[in-house]
């Protein structure tokens, strides 16, 4: 078995099979997500396909052949100009150009081609995730973010990917309500309302999931209620996906502090009120009901001292991400805390910066050192999701894999 799943691993026997999407309330066929198996494989979950593909390095190939294979599926079978067809992707994989594959264009000049997300591995390697995200845009491709829900990660990246579609799990549609289920509706709804996305439910079985569905803001469904796996619509209709207002995810320039504070008052702090004002913010991210990502810079290892490590310990208990940036850091830190080492002429090493970027919280204290001073810093302490998401993602360009 274990030379048929490494086959497996590179594409080999793969079939692509359809599941409908439908638009909510009406349950028309609008298009299709694409999904992998194996039937040479006697069931095997497909999961176990792409485990073994990362570990034996194939994964980026499996991740081509998959995307391959369903674009042509798709061209081939039924369909209509302008349906919505989903095609699933590893978050952090290698990205060839969608103009060197046949299939690929003929099925983006078809159809309205969303590239989804998987939730494997994807806070693993955010550098690779943020410019494979920023390629597909560039590329013309929606985005999708997958099972919602099923892990905090999904929750905690939202405003840094900016999902045009918000896919719901299929266990908040079939589980009955709990604290943790209301707290990731409540977080995809803001999202929603703030961006425009799309919400899309997975798991719609019988009438009771598809009023959970409409009561959680979904406009587009999947499930076994609207036919199984494999059987499609002789001609779906056309569907119009709003696209999410949100900026795109994309790299920021090199200094986190000129890229996210433009048009927005600055004030002069010395070093010790600004040390008790990260303090704040650090203890408020402790006792968050969603967990955010939090990212901080210290200048250098040697600020880095015990209180503040024994705070990122704590910090990293809960939180999805923590990864700190000075010079001389290690890249281990710890507790599970990831370090960015920076050259010492890197603009960010004069930058004290913390991010904290969630469903429930967004805050970025941004600051400079100002030379010639008697440790005085150039200092924005804001609120807003865009600006700390710039923040974010000029960061985590510089975050290489785990």
């Amino acid at each position: 078995m274990t030379d048929h799943l490494d086959d497996a691993a590179t594409g080999a026997g793969l079939v692509p099979v359809f599941q409908s999407v439908v638009s909510l309330p009406g349950e028309t066929v609008v298009g299709y997500e694409a999904l992998a198996r194996w039937p040479a494989l006697n069931g095997m979950n497909p999961e176990e396909v792409f485990d073994r593909a990362q570990r034996i390095g194939t994964l980026d190939l499996l991740d081509c052949e998959c995307i391959g294979a369903a674009a042509r599926g798709a061209l081939d079978g039924p369909s209509t100009d302008g349906m919505l067809l989903l095609l699933n992707c590893e978050p952090a994989t290698a990205l060839a150009d969608p103009s060197c594959d046949a299939a690929l264009a003929a099925a983006a000049d078809k159809f309205r081609v969303v590239f989804e997300l998987t939730e494997r591995g994807l806070l693993a390697n955010p550098q690779a995730m943020l410019r494979k995200v920023a390629a597909l845009r560039s590329h013309g491709f929606a985005i999708a973010l997958d099972d919602i829900g099923a892990h905090r990660d999904s929750l905690a990246v939202l405003d840094i990917v900016a999902p045009d579609i918000l896919k719901l799990d299929l266990a908040m549609i079939q589980a009955q309500a709990d604290q943790h289920q209301a707290r990731t509706v409540a977080a995809v709804l803001a999202h929603q309302e703030r961006t425009g996305a799309t919400i899309l439910a997975e798991g719609i079985e019988n009438d009771a999931h598809l009023e959970q569905a409409l009561a959680y803001g979904a406009t587009l469904g999947q499930g076994y209620l609207f036919g199984y796996r494999g059987a499609r619509a002789a001609e779906p209709a056309h569907v119009r996906l709003p696209t999410s207002e949100a900026s795109p995810a994309k790299p920021g320039t090199r200094s986190v502090f000129e890229a996210s504070t433009a048009g927005i008052a600055r004030r002069v702090v010395r070093k010790r009120n600004l040390l008790e004002l990260s303090r704040h913010l650090e203890r408020r991210t402790i006792t968050a009901d969603s967990p955010p990502i939090v990212l901080t810079t210290v200048q250098k290892h040697d600020f880095f001292q015990s209180a503040t490590s024994a705070m990122y310990t704590a910090i990293a208990e809960r939180s999805p991400l923590v990864a700190v940036f000075g010079v001389d850091i290690p890249e281990d830190l710890g507790s599970g805390i990831r370090g960015v080492p920076l050259d010492p002429a890197d603009p960010l090493a004069k930058e004290w910066i913390i991010v904290v970027i969630g469903s429930d919280n967004c805050v970025g204290l941004i600051a400079r050192e100002l030379p010639g001073t008697d440790r005085r810093f150039e200092v924005v302490i804001t609120f807003d999701r865009e600006r700390v998401a710039t923040a974010a993602r000029s960061l985590l360009d510089r975050l290489p894999g785990a």
